[in-house]
């Protein structure tokens, strides 16, 4: 009898034991891998293709970064406010018959992880002849947080534009990579296995990390969008024509006060 327990509690010792590797496999598989290792996945090409015209779409979704490397400055100017004289001339261009909305992010910098890499707000939702409203919503935000470009990119898609039928046009405007979350590319890479109708434009402003600039292209390139770099406040007008798709003849010169 002490023979047969002694072989059943070494049966049970050597399963155990003989288990743990796939108890580990599984645990692994369980967990999220937000590693940035994937700029060139089996689907993506990094070929340009289909690249669509801006100004073909009727629904503009701005998101702008309002991340504190923003307050750096080039040629004494702030990138924020770069950010922000320039859209101040591109806006009033854009087609009366086209909505817009602007999304920003890092505008708060919270007191924990969570709260830092949630800080994206819609605060001005797709309307019409709006870009006042926009102006001054630009004007009223600091730039003082993080860099949550994946969560803004997935509230944009899922709330920004819930209900809207057609194509769905965001434009990018950030001076880093992302931060917080998943790459913006693996999101953009699972979200096209679903969509076909959102088109992301991405403008590297002021960007000189590699990685960051391999992570942004991928995320326009798997939408068909276009991919622009700028270090200049003439470059970042000149991108945001490109993106919006606006000519670029008698360009207006608003004035906003500060807030």
């Amino acid at each position: 009898m002490d023979f047969m327990r002694t072989k059943i509690i070494l049966s049970l010792i050597l399963f155990f034991l003989l288990s743990l590797p796939f108890l580990f496999f599984q645990k692994a598989k369980a967990e999220p891998n937000y590693s940035y290792k994937i700029y060139t996945p089996d689907n993506y090409s990094g070929v340009e293709k289909n690249v669509q015209s801006a100004s073909k779409g009727s629904q503009i979704i701005f998101i702008v970064d309002f991340s504190n490397s923003m307050n750096e400055t080039i040629d004494g100017i702030s990138k924020v406010d770069m950010a922000r004289n320039t859209l101040a001339q591109i806006l009033p261009k854009i087609p009366p018959d086209v909505k817009v909305g602007l999304r920003v992010y890092g505008h708060k910098s919270g007191f924990t992880y969570l709260q830092g890499c949630q800080a994206s707000k819609l605060t001005v939702p797709l309307g019409f002849n709006n870009y006042q409203s926009i102006m001054g919503s630009l004007y009223a935000t600091s730039a003082v947080g993080w860099t949550p470009i994946t969560y803004s990119l997935k509230q944009a898609v899922n709330s920004d534009f819930l209900g809207t039928t057609g194509k769905k046009h965001i434009i990018l405007l950030t001076d880093g990579g992302e931060n917080c979350d998943e790459s913006p590319c693996t999101y953009v890479i699972n979200l096209m296995k679903t969509t076909n109708d959102v088109t992301i434009d991405v403008i590297a402003f002021d960007i000189h990390d590699v990685e960051a600039n391999n992570q942004l292209k991928c995320t326009a390139l798997m939408t068909s969008g276009k991919f622009l770099s700028a270090d200049s406040q003439d470059s970042l007008l000149n991108s945001l024509f490109e993106t919006t798709g606006v000519t670029k003849d008698v360009r207006a010169t608003i004035k906003f006060p500060a807030y």
